[in-house]
């Protein structure tokens, strides 16, 4: 039954012909071993076994094979390459996802008939949406809190990612509020440094953060990153909700996806999902898993806004793997599990319009580092220009009349337009 059985589909090469190479995987990841071992009968093979659904051929891809990969002397010049279905019994691990990975994610990519492997995709049962809610707020929520009910958020980061004194981070967390911006957040890098530990970045912070909203009636949400060991989580979401916080950001990758359901459980702000270390897992074509799969089980675990690359970025992907990436996030699985997505990396005003074109949504949280800090006329111009370029963006009006009639704006196509997109 379908509620029974987890699917994954994997790009397979080997020189085995492709229906071979899929039973080696499935029995891999399920009840076989390289030899027949007692107790391992047709019956147990019958119930727990992992069995091969469906084998489609592809193209060859023309990479190299992975290292150790076994290549027969009668095989051909290049591996067998195709995409195969392959169901797993969900009573193998249950509704979790550590165990669900080992399964799915596990010795596979280790098996020497394997040229390349890499998990496309998940589809998993209805019991995994009884173990894990998924996000508390998404981007109805994210908005709410903002005060931000529609068009594109702006964001940034905190730059320099690491070094910045308290005295200077007060003054740039004024300036940004006060400009109106919709969100900030704390650099990857920058956890519960000695220079500028956590309790008390938190504590600055939202001193100015109270300041600029009693002044302009909104409030600037500010994304504190309490990325620690699963023991400090709860403390640390805890330091910033007692502050008067309203998000808290956790790498889902070095805290792992059990780190994160974990904080999930005890959380009542919204978690910002980076994605940082995610490249050594997404990048290759190989190994590894594909983003599709990195944001369902981030989302299922708990995520409430989720990194996706950016447009014109300067990362490794490219613009249709962002979009595609960016429609993943806003498709419904298991009934739900909806978050923001959130463009970053080498973002700036001058790529609103392909951007707002490519995606087609303004459910987006775009963070602009650089190029909001580094505006000529300093970060509260550079996030007048983010603005002024998103809202001719939505209303249709070219770039080129936007900045003749915004001094900021063009200063800023001024500034990085030799630079990006």
């Amino acid at each position: 039954m379908a509620d029974q059985q987890v699917v994954a589909v994997y790009d397979v090469e080997s020189w085995l012909p492709p229906r071979a190479a899929a039973e080696v995987l499935a029995n891999e990841q399920s009840t076989g071993t390289f030899v027949r071992v007692p107790g391992e009968s047709d019956a147990l093979r019958t119930r727990f076994g992992a069995t091969v659904v469906e084998v489609t051929p592809l193209p060859d891809s023309g990479n190299t094979p992975l290292p150790g990969a076994a290549r027969p002397p009668e095989a051909g010049p290049r591996p067998h390459r195709a995409r195969v279905r392959i169901a797993f019994p969900l009573h193998n691990f249950g509704p979790s996802v550590p165990n669900l990975l080992a399964a799915v994610a596990g010795n596979l990519f280790e098996l020497r008939e394997m040229a390349a492997v890499r998990l496309a995709d998940l589809d998993l049962p209805a019991p995994f949406a009884g173990r894990y809610p998924g996000p508390a707020f998404g981007t109805a929520g994210t908005r709410r809190l903002m005060g931000a009910p529609d068009g594109t958020l702006i964001g940034t980061i905190v730059k320099p990612g690491v070094g910045l004194r308290l005295d200077a981070l007060r003054a740039l967390v004024r300036e940004l509020a006060m400009a109106g911006i919709d969100f900030v957040k704390d650099d990857e890098l920058n956890g519960n440094p000695p220079h500028a530990p956590l309790r008390e970045r938190i504590k600055v912070v939202n001193e100015e953060l109270d300041r600029a909203a009693d002044l302009t009636g909104r409030r600037t949400m500010y994304a504190f990153n309490i990325t620690d060991d699963i023991g400090r989580l709860e403390a640390n979401h805890d330091l910033v909700r007692e502050a008067g916080g309203t998000c808290v950001m956790v790498c889902v990758q070095t805290v792992g996806l059990a780190g994160v359901a974990h904080l999930r459980a005890h959380a009542t702000l919204p978690i910002h999902g980076h994605r940082a270390m995610s490249g050594a897992l997404l990048r290759s074509p190989q190994i590894g898993i594909s983003p599709l799969v990195f944001q369902k089980l981030a989302r299922l675990s708990g995520v409430d806004q989720l990194h996706v690359g950016g447009i014109g970025s300067k990362f490794y992907e490219t613009d249709e793997d962002v979009v595609a990436s960016v429609h993943a996030m806003r498709t419904p699985f298991l009934g739900g599990y909806e978050a923001l997505p959130v463009l970053s990396s080498g973002q700036w005003p001058g790529l609103a319009h392909r951007a707002l074109e490519l995606t087609g949504t303004s459910d987006l949280l775009v963070l602009a580092g650089g190029g909001i800090h580094a505006h000529p006329q300093g970060p509260g111009a550079g996030v007048a220009a983010m603005r002024s370029a998103w809202r001719a963006a939505a209303e249709g009006e070219p770039l080129a009349e936007a900045a003749a009639r915004d001094r900021t704006l063009a200063l800023a196509l001024e500034r990085f337009g030799g630079i990006r997109g």
